[in-house]
């Protein structure tokens, strides 16, 4: 028995402490480049299209415990605009998230309005700027949870599990105001590639967390570094390559030492030459030094249904038995046919292959 209570701890400890310093504090997703909002509040908009919805549903360690589920859903809408001479993309976005995570059912939810402004110079080339912000609940629940004064010593020297526990807590739910920002710059190499970067950093409240009366535990801020590259092979194929770096700083910017990196190639064929609204995606993710990731994704007309597996890598190999997480995508992108005549030729943000999928609304 005390074995079995102690490899509880042991993996619970360890799915705390993976949780919390390979993702940074902040929940992700395997299929990260569906949820641009997550990556950099500048990535809003950059799409081939005019809206776009994305249902993202993730759940995480099953093999070894009360698995993580998390459900998150996202709309971006751009609105080509012309601005003293210049041609200018507001796009509006909403990031909708919660996760819960554990026995003690740790939850976070999130409702995070977000603002985007791109500028078109250059033959195609955009700069950003924006913002994401809002509030955040953070929750758990004591009753789920068994604590050391539960557990009382038999004659015998075994342990048994009183009912409930006298630890006492004053407050099991925290509300906080969330604030991050970002730029990115998107351009192409040619009629084939586009690329783009990014820098952004969330976090600039550093919002007190902490659960305990009297306690101040900062959500340290955290600094972000986007990359994309698309390079069209032939008339039906596209290769895809993603990137995210981040690292955690203090109030005082001081270096944190906590970071992570995701990235991830994808290949893409289209099995119409002049319809890129049917294709199939094949690829493979990598979170470093925590998953390897293969991914499918089947697009039909406007919709795209993403599955991804994490084939976990970390230490936590032994007690998952290399299981990580399930996650499915249901995305949704669409063009407008309403738009103004006068704003027809104006060029948005796009990203990807543009023979099939043209920047002009």
């Amino acid at each position: 028995m005390m074995k079995s209570i102690l490899k509880y701890l042991l993996i619970t400890c360890m799915l705390l402490l993976h949780k919390n310093l390979l993702q940074a504090q902040d929940i992700n997703f395997s299929q990260f480049y569906e949820q641009p909002l997550l990556r950099n509040p500048a990535l809003a908009g950059l799409f081939n299209g005019d809206a776009r919805l994305t249902a993202s549903y993730r759940n995480q360690w099953q093999s070894v415990t009360v698995p993580y589920r998390t459900f998150a859903l996202s709309s971006e809408i751009k609105f080509p605009m012309q601005i003293m001479n210049l041609d200018v993309t507001a796009t509006t976005g909403l990031e909708l998230m919660r996760d819960v995570a554990g026995t003690s059912e740790f939850s976070t939810t999130q409702i995070m309005p977000a603002l985007n402004l791109s500028v078109h110079f250059g033959e195609n080339s955009f700069l950003s700027m924006g913002f994401l912000g809002g509030l955040r609940q953070q929750r758990f629940d004591p009753s789920k949870l068994v604590l050391n004064d539960q557990f009382v010593a038999q004659s015998d020297g075994s342990f048994s599990i009183l009912p409930y526990s006298n630890q006492v807590f004053n407050n099991t739910n925290v509300d906080y105001f969330d604030l991050s920002g970002g730029v990115s710059y998107k351009s192409s190499i040619n009629d084939d590639i586009d690329y783009y970067v990014g820098f952004g950093l969330f976090h600039i409240t550093s919002p007190n967390v902490g659960f305990f009366e009297g306690s101040t535990i900062e959500l340290n801020k955290k600094l972000a570094l986007n990359g994309g590259l698309s390079i069209a092979v032939g008339d039906l194929n596209e290769l895809t390559l993603y990137g995210d770096y981040f690292n955690q700083y203090t109030d005082s910017f001081k270096n944190a030492k906590m970071s992570s990196a995701q990235f991830g190639l994808l290949y893409n064929h289209s099995f119409f030459p002049s319809d890129g609204n049917t294709s199939i995606t094949g690829g493979l993710l990598y979170r470093w030094d925590d998953a390897l990731i293969p991914v499918i994704q089947m697009q039909l007309s406007k919709f795209v249904v993403g599955i991804s597996y994490d084939i976990n890598v970390s230490k936590l190999t032994v007690a998952s038995q290399s299981r990580g997480g399930f996650e499915v995508t249901l995305s949704y992108k669409g063009i407008f046919n309403s738009r103004n005549p006068d704003l027809q030729g104006t060029l948005c943000p796009g990203f990807g292959k543009r023979k099939t999928n043209p920047y002009y609304h």
